[in-house]
């Protein structure tokens, strides 16, 4: 006789999932369709490479990234007037819906330059002082819900962001960016831009 009820509510909950899910993800496109896919595209590919792609990234990450635009911690005008409407709840289905997007790899220009990429991204730079990549971003370029995801990234827009961390005008992230970024010179920075933007 206890069980039935058990039975009843797990039933229901089944049931009842698919369609919150559904309901999530009709939101979530709703706003994606509403303002997102101007620069990242519907899938999350970008139209231009100075507009992260945000295929494959951490649903984590890029909740937090739309909080810190809208509290101003993460500077960025377009991007502020575009999430000021938009909730906590919205920011967790948008990296959700990203998320679930499969990321894709560009083809690297430039072999050699990636190829000196891959040995500071691997290794770091220890006459330099600069850490490789890879402990905080691993091996493959995947990052973590904290560490944003690397691998496919558009390399104009990874010297972008190196650049801006360097001269500490991206201030909500991870301050050891700050040192890492203003070690590295030029061709390690175009370098690691480009190698990264190949792996998958």
């Amino acid at each position: 006789m206890r069980r039935l009820p058990v039975v009843c509510l797990t039933l229901a909950l089944a049931a009842a999932l698919p369609a919150a899910r559904a309901a999530d993800l009709s939101r979530a496109v709703e706003i994606v369709e509403g303002k997102c896919f101007i620069c990242h595209g519907i899938e999350g590919e970008s139209s231009s490479p100075v507009f992260p792609r945000l295929a494959g990234q951490h649903a984590g990450y890029v909740a937090r990234q739309l909080a810190d635009y809208k509290a101003g911690k993460r500077k960025n005008d377009t991007m502020q007037s575009m999430v000021t409407d938009l909730s906590a709840d919205d920011f967790r289905l948008l990296g959700m819906y990203f998320e679930s997007k499969p990321a894709h790899k560009h083809a690297v220009a430039d072999s050699d330059l990636a190829q000196v990429g891959r040995f500071i991204y691997q290794r770091g730079n220890q006459f330099s002082g600069v850490a490789p990549c890879a402990d905080c971003h691993g091996a493959a370029g995947h990052g973590t819900e904290k560490m944003p995801r690397l691998g496919g990234q558009h390399a104009q827009y990874v010297e972008n962001q190196l650049k801006a961390f360097s001269r500490r005008e991206r201030t909500n992230d991870n301050a050891v960016m700050h040192s890492v970024a203003s070690k590295l010179t030029e061709l390690e920075l175009k370098a690691v831009s480009s190698y990264v933007s190949g792996l998958q």
